[in-house]
């Protein structure tokens, strides 16, 4: 009876999912395959294609460095976060999120004051010396990362310090009386354990970075498109949408293999069992 019941509890989510995600899913996708019949000639043009391909490899280059990245750096900012007292805690958590308070519009616009040939950098450079005309570092596929890395650092950071927060403090002690120094003993006893926190954000990073539009659209332009910016480009632009429609059936594969392989990946390395992606 008890099950019974805790699948009558599953009704309402389960209707609200099949309504609100699979079937305006479903009916964007299928066109892009059922087109006077079964076909995949519109995915293959786009493999084909090696206009759409470089925009593909920009893409899933960007996302990639931007997840190693927020991954190298948010690996050893969550642990001292996980470290300090309470207070200090708070406070630094607060300053991790504060960024994600912002608009992201307005973060971007901060981005071209700084990035930009009249910004803050190149100002910098010149006025010492080391440079005689501005950086064209705007618009270009530098600026899409470093703003992607910006959005999606402290949604790493965050996670990190969730699962750190229960690696007892004694495993570190213990490790050290054994004869291992302070960085050994991160790399054999915290960074394994983080393992299922790691895995975590770098979904939550890499699908945020594959789909992020407002940075790319306004740090690259024209000259650095990805996948979100092309396909607001063939919808509302080219009013293509059963192209736009093959790109993001593209974008959810991609997702889904990247998922796939980070879950691989997790349980080589975590020995406590797999993780399900």
């Amino acid at each position: 009876m008890k099950k019974n019941s805790a699948y009558i509890l599953m009704v309402p989510g389960f209707v609200l999912l099949l309504l609100f995600l699979m079937l305006p899913l479903c009916s964007t996708l299928w066109p892009t395959i059922f087109d006077n019949g079964f076909s995949l000639n519109q995915y293959i043009a786009f493999f084909k294609d090696e206009y759409y391909l470089e925009i593909f490899y920009r893409t899933l280059k960007i996302s990639l460095i931007a997840t190693l990245v927020c991954t190298v750096f948010g690996v050893p900012t969550a642990y001292f976060i996980s470290r300090c007292s309470t207070k200090w805690k708070g406070l630094l958590i607060a300053i991790s999120i504060f960024p994600l308070l912002t608009n992201s519009v307005v973060r971007s616009f901060a981005w071209i004051n700084i990035l930009g040939k009249n910004g803050i950098i190149n100002n910098a450079l010149m006025s010492m010396g080391l440079i005689e005309q501005p950086l064209s570092m705007l618009y270009t596929e530098f600026a899409v990362l470093v703003g992607t890395i910006y959005l999606f650092l402290p949604i790493m950071i965050i996670t990190l310090v969730g699962v750190m927060d229960n690696i007892d403090n004694d495993m570190m002690e213990a490790a050290e009386s054994l004869g291992a120094n302070r960085i050994t003993a991160f790399m054999k006893v915290v960074l394994p354990m983080s393992v299922p926190g790691m895995i975590t954000g770098a979904v939550l990073v890499f699908t945020g970075s594959l789909t992020a539009y407002t940075t790319p659209q306004l740090l690259g332009g024209n000259k650095a498109l990805v996948l979100p910016t092309l396909i607001y480009q063939r919808s509302m632009t080219l009013n293509d949408w059963t192209g736009a429609s093959v790109i993001a059936a593209i974008m959810i594969v991609t997702t889904l293999i990247v998922m796939k392989g980070l879950n691989f990946v997790a349980a080589k390395v975590d020995k406590r069992g797999e993780l399900d992606a």
